[in-house]
């Protein structure tokens, strides 16, 4: 296991909500080992996704703060 950062793990529970849209299309019955190899590599592209837009919100946010 990794030792996250609060932005990491804020970063997470933002790809939550994008994540459970593209279940909610699959179903939420549907088991893991009955998702087609799309229907995984969307999940995975939509879990990737979420968290790299919100680490790059987070890192704009810090960005514009002057440093002193």
């Amino acid at each position: 296991m990794i030792d996250l950062t609060e932005q990491e793990r804020a970063a997470i529970a933002a790809a939550m909500k994008p994540v459970a849209e593209i279940i909610t299309e699959i179903g939420w019955q549907t088991r893991f080992c009955d998702l087609t190899e799309r229907q995984v590599l969307t999940l995975i592209e939509v879990a990737i996704g979420g968290f790299q837009d919100a680490m790059h919100a987070t890192a704009r946010i810090q960005e514009s703060e002057i440093p002193f």
